[in-house]
């Protein structure tokens, strides 16, 4: 799993981004060009993968609260794994890291014992944090919000540590049962990579990205974390392209952790007992409506990476079918052959990846709340983006005409917007 790791479009595309272990990894599987997350934010997306279970259902929609704390019985994936004899660990961030230093905090937010045998999470070493390059172009306002061509090796960084130890795992078990969970913490800000991968994008080869002047203006908070908005509202052409650069490296350095994963499974001949699949937790602009981050209901943010292969299964397949990251719970336990204990929200993707052709749905959901008394539900359907806000109003975006979603055409096409609002309608009541 990659951090913050959006879908290609607008600037972020296959002609400038350098992921050639990803390219490896999607010749080997089926690639999902309409998979969405159902809450654009880390914890209760991983929540909702983990378990199955939409955020309306875990009632987990910011990243202050633990798995356990809302959902105490919930057997997560892994857990079924483990409790099926399998060996399940977990490395980096597969579930949200809370706890702050706190040694203990952080294993009960990992799941330790209970989802995994063993979880670790990693740490910048001190070689790693000399930077010989880089700035916070916010100028305080945001601290995180800065990037840095690091000193030292890729395992100077968590993520190069990460890989190492998710190597040595596969490894030590070999071919016995298990589930280990890779959770890469790059490309998330801070956008820091060893400098060798800022190399790979020469500022003066990236274009910036600019919004059209027409652009329909959207509600203040449509966009995740406010206030936010207003250092990104003031970045130069310049600071633009320094920060899109850095995420461009921060994912050439994750790209390159999974490539030492993949590498073991080619040195220990694992692929034809082995389902591999690489998923972002959700997705990101990086630029696109003045915004660095997730947490909208824009396409950038709701969209994410999804490669799936599985033995048996054809590779080098693009699938434009959806799928929604509620799926991947029954997808996995239905491959595995394990049968899930609870009812979820998702259905299994096995379908697809035997022709990737095939529908097993037609719409993808996901929601954002912005307060107790105020939340968003959008619905992704072949042609529309329809948003429903639960003070009424709403958006509607046009894909056939629109991509960007730039232009709110909702008061346009009253039954499309009736017949969406009859679908979020189905969807559970959200209990916090």
């Amino acid at each position: 799993m990659a951090d913050d790791l959006r879908d290609f479009g607008g600037a972020f595309t296959k002609e400038v981004v350098k992921t050639p272990n990803l390219d490896r990894l999607r010749s080997r599987g089926t690639t999902f060009e309409r998979a969405y997350v159902q809450y654009p934010v880390c914890n209760p997306s991983r929540s909702s993968m983990l378990t199955g279970l939409r955020a309306e259902q875990t009632g987990i929609v910011g990243n202050d609260t633990p798995l356990r704390k809302k959902m105490p019985d919930v057997v997560t994936l892994p857990e079924l794994c483990k409790e099926s004899g399998w060996q399940a660990h977990a490395f980096g961030k597969i579930t949200h890291l809370g706890g702050g230093k706190d040694a203990e905090a952080r294993q009960r937010w990992m799941d330790a014992g209970r989802s995994w045998h063993t979880a670790q999470a990693f740490e910048t070493t001190k070689a790693g944090r000399k930077m010989l390059e880089g700035r916070d172009v916010t100028k305080g306002a945001l601290k995180w919000c800065v990037w840095g061509a690091a000193d030292g090796t890729d395992d100077d960084q968590p993520d190069g540590q990460i890989a190492a130890a998710t190597v040595a795992m596969i490894e030590k078990l070999g071919d016995k049962p298990w589930f280990i969970g890779c959770g890469f913490m790059k490309p998330h800000d801070p956008f820091i990579a060893p400098k060798k991968y800022f190399d790979l994008y020469p500022a003066d080869k990236l274009k910036p990205w600019h919004d059209p002047t027409d652009i329909t203006p959207v509600r203040k908070d449509s966009v995740g974390f406010g206030d936010y908005g207003m250092a990104f509202g003031k970045f130069t052409s310049q600071e633009w392209l320094e920060l899109f650069r850095a995420y461009c490296a921060a994912t050439s350095y994750m790209d390159a952790q999974l490539g030492r994963v993949l590498d073991a499974l080619d040195k220990n001949k694992l692929w034809d007992k082995t389902i591999v699949v690489f998923v972002g937790d959700h997705g990101y602009h990086t630029g696109e409506r003045q915004w660095w981050n997730k947490n909208t209901l824009f396409e950038r943010s709701c969209r994410a990476p999804l490669i799936i292969a599985a033995p048996g299964m054809k590779g080098g397949q693009t699938t434009r079918s959806f799928a929604e990251f509620v799926d991947l719970y029954p997808t996995i336990s239905d491959l595995c052959g394990l049968k899930m204990p609870h009812a979820g929200a998702g259905t299994s993707l096995r379908p697809i990846l035997s022709d990737p052709a095939t529908t097993i749905k037609d719409s993808a959901f996901t929601l954002v709340t912005r307060s107790p008394k105020l939340n968003g539900q959008s619905v992704r359907t072949a042609r529309w983006r329809f948003t429903l806000w639960s003070d009424g109003q709403t958006e509607l975006y046009d894909h056939d005409q629109d991509p960007e979603e730039l232009h709110n055409v909702a008061s346009q096409h009253t039954p499309v917007v009736q017949e969406l609002t009859a679908r979020l309608h189905t969807l559970p009541k959200l209990t916090l």
